[in-house]
């Protein structure tokens, strides 16, 4: 068992670092510019650090669902490509926000593309399954005959 989801582990504990690192800039950033917690307001550069980690923070669950299912219901190793590819757009996103808010932008939209993806194969995986186990209809088997 453990062979078909090494890799969906193994990304998940990325992705679990990735939002480590996220936090520490954010105490780093309240440091920096004297903001002590609950306080959330300050300056420009302050504010966008923190909103890029809450807004990480939001989608990291999704994130996670999405990537299990796409891996356990379709393919470990595509789910595992698509979750490194997340990971990356968002540490993108992460840093483009840091700097502005409007290189932000791009590195969203393609994050979004990316659940997007995990989405759609999720749903075909599950579908399959559904298929297979309860109607006995083999779709692969159907689309090469």
């Amino acid at each position: 068992m453990l062979d078909q989801i090494h890799w969906l582990a193994a990304v998940t504990v990325l992705g679990v670092l990735e939002q480590a690192y996220f936090f520490l800039q954010v105490i780093y950033a309240r440091r920096l510019f004297g903001i002590s917690p609950p306080k959330i307001s300050g300056p420009p550069e302050f504010e966008r650090i923190f909103r890029a980690q809450v807004n990480s923070s939001e989608y990291f669950p999704i994130f996670l669902a999405l990537l299990w299912q796409a891996g356990l219901f379709f393919h470990q190793g595509l789910a595992a490509a698509l979750g490194l590819l997340y990971l990356y757009t968002r540490y993108c996103y992460f840093m483009g926000y840091k700097a502005s808010s409007s290189e932000r932008l791009a590195p969203i939209y393609f994050s979004a593309g990316v659940l997007w993806i995990l989405i759609a194969v999720s749903v075909l995986g599950i579908l399959h399954f559904f298929l297979s186990h309860y109607v006995g209809l083999n779709v692969p088997q159907l689309l090469t005959a």
